[in-house]
């Protein structure tokens, strides 16, 4: 019987990394847990263990139920009745099971009845549901939500709000307006006081809601009348028990079918503040679009897995004049720049989980405790780290995502462009993934400062300082030269001292950046790795670097020949 977690035994090794142990350790808090609830674990092999039985878990309804359920989904799609959303038939089975599995409260602690696992497991979850179905993950993976009302709400609204989301209700975040897309400063929904309820309330119209008739929404409104800027805006908590909030239409959507795309109309909603006035967009919002971000490198992950093995599974079976396709060059160049995407994507993906993880835990200490001046500097640490890789794993991925299913079309030849095959609907559902929770080039935008800065640069040299194995030590070898190359166009453009022109190269430093730091680690990951796992990765990093050569040597000659000058043919009039 399949299994998405196990059939993939490198999501296994991911799980085993270094950093895990010291991630887990502030996770469980010294395993405070252990005696006061059933399922906590009392030390480390006991919580790996915990997260190996609950990953297999969900990889069997991911193959089994979800991913059988995936076509059914994409066909029917959800509907509108009276306002109301109505999910596709079996999405109401989906939820159902993993209900049932109790896959929900993934993140939050214990005694609010969470599962209090990692963002890293996390992760691993949302990959996995992702490769069955990428519309159905976004529903699931939604509940990450709690996270920022966990991390900004009162007591009372924690008690309230988290135990039923860990019992399986939905969530959404609502921010879109039909005015405000990616410039968020512009949101107009109108929240105000009502002082003879004692509560807030909302109106106005949001657009592009994912999930948008959940149960619990977060939503963004401008609390302070007068205000045109982020800083007029609030965050808020609605509850659809208390209504007043109807679904106006459903999008038809490219792909993602099974995720439900709403508008809706806010009339008089009653609401609860979450947090503090005036820092909704600020605060909150940002917090809120990272976890999310992250979600969709899982996402993205998951479909770049999938579309290789449907990939290769075609090629394996294919044959065309006397020979099977994967023995033509042409193909097997393919699969092997699509496994060591996937593989090198993964990597960056974990890693900035883990960095994640690290300082969000010692964040959640903080509120327990004062931390001392080591706990203090390391939460430092990571969370600059976190900052600076979240968008490299969220842009790459979703770029690699629809790369992936492109190629797997390409594999299946005219095959690959009907409908009968899944391959059209991963290509579909992976288009939306450098769209929703900030563009590719909004990630470049949140990663940029971090490229002139001298950060990425520093991160890389300190990589480059680490041993590999032997066998890994040529590979790495070559990567030096590039990484002066990159230096060098980085400086190129910090003195050119023109903001258009760092504006319109900064796209090609990033993607040298992340290129750069993928090569790193998948030549980490072949050091460490055994067995058939070390022959993989070796494969994949042997790719991945010559792929790297190839665009970085690209795109520092292009950054290293552009002039001011240059920028009056590519303006659109």
């Amino acid at each position: 019987m399949a299994n998405y977690y196990s059939d993939h035994p490198e999501l296994a090794f991911h799980l085993d990394h270094p950093l895990m142990r010291r991630l887990v350790e502030l996770k469980e808090k010294q395993y405070a847990d252990a005696g006061a609830h059933p399922d906590a674990p009392v030390d480390y092999e006991d919580a790996i263990e915990n997260y190996r039985r609950i990953l297999e878990i969900t990889g069997d309804i991911a193959a089994n139920t979800i991913a059988e359920n995936a076509e059914s989904v994409d066909l029917e799609g959800p509907h509108l009745e009276n306002g109301r959303m109505i999910y596709a038939s079996k999405t109401f089975e989906n939820l159902d099971i993993t209900r049932k599995a109790g896959l929900y409260g993934v993140s939050m602690p214990r005694r609010y009845g969470g599962l209090n696992l990692p963002s890293t497991v996390f992760s691993m979850l949302s990959e996995v549901i992702s490769a069955a179905d990428a519309g159905f993950q976004n529903i699931w993976s939604l509940q990450s939500c709690i996270d920022t009302l966990y991390e900004f709400g009162s007591e009372e609204q924690r008690q309230k709000y988290i135990p039923r989301i860990c019992a399986g209700e939905t969530m959404s975040m609502d921010l879109t307006e039909p005015d405000a897309g990616s410039d968020l400063q512009r949101v107009m929904l109108k929240a105000t006081y009502d002082e003879k309820e004692q509560c807030w309330r909302l109106n106005g119209v949001k657009r592009f809601i994912t999930n948008g008739d959940s149960d619990i929404h977060l939503v963004l409104a401008r609390s302070e009348e007068g205000t045109k800027d982020g800083r007029g805006l609030s965050m808020f908590i609605y509850d659809k028990r208390n209504g007043g909030v109807d679904v106006r239409h459903i999008e038809h959507k490219l792909g993602i079918h099974g995720s439900p795309t709403c508008e809706l109309t806010y009339k008089n909603a009653k609401a609860e503040l979450c947090g503090d006035r005036k820092l909704g967009l600020i605060k909150y919002v940002m917090a809120l679009m990272n976890g999310a971000r992250l979600g969709i490198a899982a996402q993205s992950v998951g479909v770049e897995q999938e579309a290789y093995n449907e990939g290769l599974a075609y090629a394996r079976e294919r044959a065309q004049f006397g020979e099977k396709i994967i023995h033509f060059p042409a193909v097997y160049d393919m699969l092997s720049r699509m496994k060591a995407k996937l593989d090198a994507g993964r990597s960056l993906l974990y890693q900035t989980s883990r960095y994640v993880d690290i300082y969000k835990s010692l964040e959640d200490i903080a509120r327990d405790r004062k931390l001392d001046a080591d706990e203090r500097a390391e939460m430092k640490q990571y969370s600059r780290l976190a900052d600076a890789f979240t968008p490299l794993a969220k842009g790459m991925n979703s770029e690699y995502a629809s790369q992936n299913a492109y190629d797997a079309i390409s594999i299946h030849g005219g095959s690959g462009f009907i409908m009968e095959y899944k391959s059209q609907r991963l290509y579909r559902d992976a288009r939306i993934f450098s769209i929703y929770e900030g563009t590719t080039q909004l990630q470049v935008v949140a990663a940029i400062r971090y490229v002139t800065n001298g950060t990425y640069l520093q991160v890389i040299r300190d990589m480059m300082q680490s041993e590999v194995s032997d066998e890994m030590r040529p590979l790495k070898a070559r990567i030096a030269p590039l990484v002066d190359l990159y230096e060098k166009a980085v400086q190129y453009v910090k003195d050119a001292n023109n903001q258009e022109v760092h504006d319109f190269l900064a796209r090609r430093l990033y993607d040298m950046t992340a290129e750069l730091i993928m090569s790193l680690l998948i030549i980490d990951d072949a050091s460490r790795a055994e067995g058939d796992l070390k022959q993989r990765f070796t494969d994949s990093a042997n790719v991945y670097v010559r792929m790297t050569e190839e665009d970085v040597c690209a795109k520092a000659y292009y950054v290293m020949h552009f002039t001011e000058a240059d920028l009056a043919s590519f303006r659109a009039e």
